[in-house]
């Protein structure tokens, strides 16, 4: 008897240190064992707000009210695009000084157009021989997922997202691997600069046609139609915007967006559904499986860009029930993964930080809804006109060299063999470009090497500016205008619809918080570098949020 007292003694003091021991809270480990970064394209700040009642509990909404949630998060530059948002939150530093000025620019020395990842001297690993040839060769510095190899050349860094593009400039130039989509075949690849083989665990996700299933998806709608607040069409003035709605609603009457067409030719659909983003998961999914991330003491960093939202927003515009759907069905597939990293690596293990490379405008026909003003600026018109008109100044010739995101480059080696003054040159070329209705500012390349603007507009117009790669007359369109250029819309401004943008850090010694103090994208890479005890990547101009490393 007194021996049964005794092992029952011991089996409740067992049970009661088991439960105090599960009731107390995981203490994080010195360093997050997992950086998992996230960016969603062209994301909204007040997408967060506009969606909030239609997100599920796990995903968007989780992170924001479990997170730090950084709520006045803003680029600081012109040109607002998807691979300069990238290069500054991986760099932690503005285009005049990682050099991605925006996604293609000019080369004055071989007047020839420059794709900001192009690179010939490497070759595809795993897919087509055209669809590799990318490197991170033109951003100037390192990264923060370079930092993390210095430090620590045991640690893994590897970037992922539909987009070369994307996957190269957020991982850098020492990544262990960057994947994207082989748009041809629907698997996933590489290419030299990064590995010479496709790892065991890539092949194994490529054999299983995922993108072939995807892809043949059918898109229809995630909750009724009448959910969908675009569907009102009442305010709608403009008779050729409201046929094009109307016709919308009707095929969206029976929850389809987007049917599949066969014969399948090409993957490239992919990057205009929200299966795009789903694929993107699952190859996240696979590689922190693959390569064991976040399973010992060295700091893995894993880069995931959902680029689809971009693509789709570009194509219906913002506030169209489109947008919306795949904002919603991203939230599914973000709290599928947080809750597989919870389980996998431990919430206090790894740190997420969610954000987006971009704001975007809204597009004129959705501002004359609401009376506010608007208008397309058609850049091929405005430079025919230009040159037409330097033509009758200084003579026929080819006066301009090429037009790229609100860049105007000049034929420099014309202008000085002419014996012409470049500056004054630019000069009349910013004055001819402000006559143009929407154009409000157009400033010299002259005017941003000799000037030091510190604040507004202007300053935003040198964050942008570097003297080997940016025009030589840089324009500005007024608040509401957007570019057209076959077909395709861009806002590409300074202003809060397309800098402000979403902020959020969860997990590893997160605490719940809300930061209302102004932050700089460019403070993200110093933030991170701060937390885990290492240098900045070589041209970081930010510098920590206070409120993340107390």
């Amino acid at each position: 008897m007194n021996a049964f007292r005794f092992h029952y003694t011991l089996l409740i003091a067992f049970l009661f240190q088991s439960i105090c021991t599960s009731a107390q809270p995981s203490i994080p480990s010195e360093h997050p064992k997992l950086i998992v970064q996230v960016v969603v394209s062209q994301m909204r700040y007040d997408y967060l707000q506009r969606y909030s009642d239609k997100f599920s509990e796990g995903g968007f909404k989780h992170i924001m009210n479990e997170g730090t949630f950084c709520r006045n998060a803003r680029y600081n530059y012109l040109l607002t695009q998807s691979l300069p948002g990238l290069a500054t939150i991986a760099t932690g530093t503005n285009p005049n000084v990682h050099g991605i000025v925006s996604n293609r620019w000019f080369d004055p020395l071989t007047s020839a157009e420059v794709d900001a990842i192009a690179d010939q001297r490497v070759r595809t690993v795993g897919g087509n021989y055209f669809n590799g040839m990318y490197s991170p060769k033109n951003l100037i510095t390192s990264t923060i997922g370079d930092e993390i190899r210095m430090i620590n050349p045991r640690s893994k860094v590897i970037g992922i997202s539909l987009e070369p593009s994307s996957a190269i400039i957020s991982s850098g130039h020492n990544a262990n691997a960057a994947y994207w989509l082989d748009r041809e075949r629907g698997i996933w690849i590489s290419n030299t600069h990064y590995v010479d083989n496709l790892p065991a665990w890539v092949d194994s996700l490529n054999v299983k046609g995922y993108g072939e299933l995807y892809l043949k998806r059918d898109w229809n709608l995630l909750n009724p139609l009448e959910s969908y607040f675009e569907s009102d069409t009442a305010t709608v003035k403009d008779p050729n915007a409201l046929k094009r709605i109307t016709a919308k609603l009707s095929r969206m009457v029976s929850g389809m967006v987007q049917q599949f067409r066969k014969p399948i030719k090409d993957y490239s659909p992919l990057f205009e559904t929200p299966y795009g983003n789903s694929f993107t998961k699952d190859m996240a999914i696979a590689a922190i499986i693959g390569e064991d991330l976040g399973k010992d003491k060295h700091t893995d960093y894993l880069s995931i860009t959902f680029t689809t939202t971009r693509t789709i927003g570009q194509k219906f515009g913002p506030h169209a029930i489109e947008t919306e759907d795949a904002f919603l069905r991203l939230d599914r597939e973000l709290e599928h993964f947080i809750a597989f990293l919870n389980s996998e690596i431990g919430r206090h293990n790894y740190l997420l930080v969610v954000t987006s490379d971009q704001g975007v405008g809204a597009t004129p026909e959705h501002l004359e809804k609401s009376k506010i003003p608007g208008g397309y600026f058609e850049p091929e018109k405005a430079i025919m006109l230009l040159s037409s008109y330097l033509n009758v100044v200084y003579g026929t010739a080819s006066w301009v060299l090429g037009y790229q995101e609100k860049q105007i480059y000049l034929n420099r080696r014309l202008i000085e063999d002419s014996n012409l003054s470049l500056r004054d040159f630019q000069d009349r070329v910013g004055s001819f470009m402000l006559q143009f209705t929407g154009v409000a500012n157009a400033v010299t390349a002259y005017n941003l090497q000799s000037s030091n603007f510190t604040n507004g507009i202007f300053e935003k117009f040198q964050n942008s500016f570097n003297q080997r790669r940016s025009g030589d007359v840089i324009i500005n369109l007024e608040p509401g205008w957007v570019e057209r250029s076959k077909n395709i819309t861009s806002a590409n401004s300074p202003y809060n619809y397309d800098t402000h943008v979403p902020l959020m850090w969860y997990g590893w010694k997160m605490k719940r918080k809300q930061v209302l103090t102004p932050v700089d994208m460019s403070d993200v890479a110093p933030t991170i570098s701060t937390l885990m005890g290492i240098g900045w990547p070589s041209g970081a101009t930010g510098k920590p949020i206070r409120e993340i490393i107390e």
